[in-house]
């Protein structure tokens, strides 16, 4: 086909000066029927080029078990089928607002803060996960007749350290591997930022949502020659359960992207579509400036207040940005396709019963460990998911103060088999089990992870009980551990085994949590939204898809389910509620239901 190469001033593309007008849209988080879709409202948008990250941890839960490990390749011919050029960004870190940044658990957990360094362990990892995913790109490079004409080098390096050591032997990785469309390196055009993460001899590119002229000159004191690139143009921005929704005007946003326009500047649109953060994927964040105050859940949606919205229809922000773009386009856009197919009519849940939590562990859990301090989620690999710890408090002696030091992140608790409070944080005056406990007493802590966190210095921390129990000062050692990975759920024939009551024509239980099953009939499939009424906090599943978390704690309010999971007939829906379920006589009020 030719070549694609950083020029002086400007990319060139088999010899010509080309602007690279690139939109981000993950593969991850749009089911794949929908790709083509996708991938053409691009288009119609007026970009010329699509950008998406790699999440390791999606592809490879355990060591050496690689899970659809040919999606990437997939992606990316779909983006050369649908006339876009493509640039990948395959970590190994990629943050994304996805679950521990995309580097696994079953890594952070042991090497902790010994990841994105130099550490021969972490990087014998990251050998062996390049040398299983970059074939997929090279093999699609622009010069051999692909898509591919960039690929990055780690991911906002600046951000989080200096290991210059290390940025140097990812280069080298990627240019041993067959990789030979250029490099880049994107960081936030801070000095402190762009001096962490450039590497010399590979295209420093800049991130920011809005001062296009005072970021590139910050970018052109380190990089003098070779094209401006916003490689992340933030149109708009991601949601935290329990927070407002995030929005940005269309007029300012659609400003912004003129500028760096204006400047000469190729640019990539974040996000052009976010999708969905389907699976319990969402990351976390740490609040303040340093990125180390309390954990800040991302929600299920990643909306991302994109021009392409999460059920992949055009805004008002989409056709402003297609007003900008269409001037820098070679020729009248494409139409804008048609929307997919939406249900046609809303559609309740009818009961098919629900399992105490306790029998969903015996029936999918992982083994049940025995140690004298709590294990992190980390050491029962558990990546996604719940864990169920027992302690016993000795006795005979009298009451006193019960709680748990290190909690991350929350805990439903129960003592000898009553309900307790649940705890939400690391310990201190959140973290009180009971204000007067006698021993002997039987403990329980069913610990939820919210996603581990995905930027900054906290990057890697374990999940679960870190420090410990305590009666009084002193800790309660010995303890009974076990994990329920969401990933479980996805097995329908291990699912199938689970003990389902019954409970007429309530979706309740008795307001407990456990596994609720139900079925949605349809007379056609389509997208559509799930609504929860009266649920506290959870998964869902329809027809082993995850879904992601639900939250009464809001702002999201529904699940969007895209119409390729849905088929005619019955369909199955599963929730694992870890709070209580909506406790309704008689009326089905608190019926799950599907809705256009």
């Amino acid at each position: 086909m030719g070549e694609f190469v950083v020029g002086e001033r400007d990319f060139e593309r088999d010899g010509r000066p080309v602007r690279l007008l690139s939109g981000a849209l993950h593969y991850f988080r749009v089911h794949e029927a929908q790709w083509g879709h996708r991938l053409a409202m691009l288009r119609a948008m007026g970009l010329n080029c699509v950008e998406t990250y790699v999440p390791w941890n999606l592809h490879e839960p355990r060591p050496g078990v690689h899970r659809d490990p040919e999606a990437l390749g997939r992606f990316l011919d779909a983006a050369g089928a649908a006339g876009l050029l493509a640039l990948v960004r395959p970590g190994p870190y990629i943050c994304a607002e996805w679950e521990n940044g995309g580097l696994p658990h079953w890594l952070t957990g042991p090497l902790g803060r010994r990841v994105r360094t130099r550490d021969a362990e972490y990087l014998r990892a990251v050998d062996a996960w390049f040398g299983r995913l970059l074939p997929q790109v090279v093999a699609r490079q622009y010069d051999r007749g692909g898509p591919v004409v960039m690929v990055q080098a780690e991911n906002e390096y600046g951000s989080y350290g200096s290991d210059g050591e290390y940025l140097a032997h990812m280069v080298d990785l990627l240019r041993g591997l067959g990789v030979s469309v250029p490099l880049f390196t994107s960081d936030g055009p801070e000095d402190h930022m762009l001096t962490g993460g450039s590497v010399p001899g590979v295209l420093a590119t800049a991130n920011f949502g809005s001062g296009a002229r005072e970021a590139f000159a910050a970018l052109r004191r380190h990089q003098a020659r070779g094209p401006l690139m916003c490689m992340e143009f933030w149109c708009g921005w991601f949601s935290h359960w329990g927070d407002a929704s995030v929005a940005r005007s269309s007029g300012d946003a659609a400003d912004a992207l003129r500028e760096i326009l204006e400047c000469g500047a190729s640019v990539n649109v974040y996000m052009a579509h976010g999708g969905t953060n389907f699976g319990g994927w969402a990351g976390a964040n740490r609040s303040g400036t340093l990125h180390d105050g309390v954990l800040q859940p991302t929600v299920t949606s990643y909306d991302y207040d994109a021009p392409i919205d999460e059920r992949g229809r055009p805004t008002e922000k989409f056709h402003r940005f297609r007003d900008v773009l269409a001037a820098y386009a070679p020729g009248p856009l494409p139409e804008i396709p048609v929307p997919p197919p939406v249900l046609a009519a809303p559609v309740r849940a009818e009961s098919g019963g629900w399992a105490p939590l306790s029998e969903v562990l015996d029936f999918l859990g992982g083994p049940e460990v025995t140690s004298g301090v709590p294990p992190t989620f980390e050491e029962l690999d558990v990546d996604r998911g719940v864990v169920r710890y027992r302690f016993e408090v000795p006795g005979p002696r009298g009451p006193l103060p019960l709680r748990v030091a290190g909690l991350r992140d929350l805990a439903v608790t129960y003592v000898n088999g009553v309900r307790g409070p649940t705890l939400d944080g690391e310990g201190g005056e959140d973290g009180v089990i009971g204000a007067a406990v006698a021993g002997p007493a039987t403990v329980e802590l069913w610990v939820e992870s919210l996603g581990r966190v995905n930027y900054g210095p906290r990057l890697g921390e374990p999940k679960g009980i870190t420090g410990g129990v305590l009666h009084e000062r002193q800790y309660l050692h010995g303890v009974r551990a076990r994990g329920l990975r969401l990933d479980a759920l996805e097995d329908a024939a291990a699912v199938r085994r689970v003990p389902f009551r019954g409970y007429g024509d309530r979706l309740s239980g008795s307001g407990q949590p456990g596994l609720h099953r139900a079925t949605l009939s349809l007379p056609s499939p389509g997208d559509a939204a799930l609504e929860l009424p009266g649920w506290a906090r959870g998964f869902a599943w329809v027809n082993g898809f995850c879904l992601g978390r639900y939250w009464a704690a809001g702002p999201q309010r529904t699940l969007f389910v895209p119409g390729p999971v849905l088929r005619p007939g019955a369909n199955e829906l599963l929730l694992l509620e870890l709070e209580g379920a909506p406790a309704l006589e008689g009326e089905r009020a608190g019926a799950p239901r599907l809705v256009p």
